[in-house]
């Protein structure tokens, strides 16, 4: 049976079990309200060739409670250039233990302001070297929630690492850092503010980034009407040249009262947190990469005793009605393991 005949057959509260193996132009479109596809016994491959469902994405969820699991999804192309692994339109879906290789975007959603996307222990990476093009590794449309958590990202090109336009984002515990290869613009871009929590992330720029601004927020106007941005306990990596601007914050295009709170992050390397930003800035440090992390180039992020921040920090406190304190670390390959609070706290997001 082909994913298509499957999907065909499923009711709402059906589990699809994909068998290892690599499923080569087999896309389709999910309309149940409530379905799950998971891999068994091993992680199968969903390859594009030709076509994609409605000519968008290998596999389109307008669903409204949909769960895919441990698949892996490559290669997609699109006469709009948007060819994605999942194109998200309408519900709440959640995407776990999955991986998105060599696709124009990995997934995109809709503007549909009741949506919600959870993604979680996955790896986004290799964006496609296609000249003209702007692919986004992942790109969250308006909508209401956006939760990203213990997932990898590397290798883009051009467009962005994580964009996302929700009103509400959370971003925690991922490593979203463009690699000796990458070639992307921002790490993450929150074009339309809103409220963000990003906490305890390692987020850093590729040699051959395109954008000295890692992390860019309200760049695009259209804000919601509540806004507010909360950064805590991330280890932000810059290039050695030229200086990198490691926060930009557009107050301009933002609603007045919105509130920007930095609290507990590290930055390596040449560069600025937030020039020209007004809100509350404290336990942010800043260090040469070589003496302060273990080694970017294992992906080993502990600070060094060298460094001379372990256990420095204060309680991050609260932001936007939320704790700003860790619960847990970024884990390779990918997923995330919690942490006991220290007695004392360091910056970053190693404990």
């Amino acid at each position: 049976m082909t994913l298509q005949q499957a999907l065909a057959q499923a009711v709402d509260g059906d589990t699809i079990a994909l068998m290892p193996g690599t499923y080569e132009g087999q896309q389709g479109v999910v309309t149940q309200q409530r379905l799950v596809i998971r891999a068994v016994a091993g992680r199968p491959l969903l390859q594009a060739k030709g076509p994609l469902a409605e000519r968008k994405a290998i596999l389109v969820v307008r669903g409204g409670e949909v769960t895919v699991e441990g698949l892996e999804f490559r290669g997609a192309r699109s006469e709009d250039a948007n060819g994605a692994g999942i194109r998200h339109e309408r519900g709440r879906l959640t995407v776990r233990d999955s991986i998105f290789l060599d696709n124009e975007v990995g997934i995109i959603s809709s503007n549909d302001e009741s949506a919600e996307l959870v993604v979680e222990d996955s790896e986004f990476g290799l964006a496609p070297r296609i000249e003209g093009g702007l692919p986004h590794l992942l790109y969250v449309g308006r909508i209401g929630r956006f939760t990203l958590r213990g997932s990898r990202f590397y290798s883009g090109f051009e467009g962005h690492l994580v964009k996302s336009r929700a009103r509400e984002s959370r971003i925690t515990y991922n490593l979203i850092y463009d690699g000796q290869e990458g070639e992307a613009s921002y790490e993450i871009d929150l074009p339309n503010g809103g409220l963000a929590w990003i906490i305890g992330n390692v987020i850093g720029q590729g040699a051959k980034g395109q954008n000295p601004v890692m992390l860019a927020y309200g760049a695009e106007g259209n804000p919601w009407p509540r806004s507010g941005l909360y950064l805590a306990h991330n280890t932000m990596v810059g290039n050695p040249w030229p200086p990198s601007w490691f926060v930009r914050v557009f107050r301009d295009r933002l609603p007045a009262d919105t509130e920007v709170k930095l609290v507990n992050n590290v930055t390596l390397g040449l560069g600025l947190l937030s020039p020209f930003s007004r809100g509350e800035f404290t336990g942010n440090v800043w260090a040469l990469r070589r003496r302060a992390v273990n080694s970017i180039y294992t992906l080993d992020f502990e600070l060094t005793e060298a460094s001379g921040w372990r256990g420095v920090a204060a309680p991050a406190g609260q932001g936007g009605g939320e704790s700003l304190q860790p619960t847990a670390q970024f884990r390779l390959p990918r997923g995330t393991q919690p942490i006991a609070p220290p007695k004392a706290w360091s910056p970053g997001a190693v404990q």
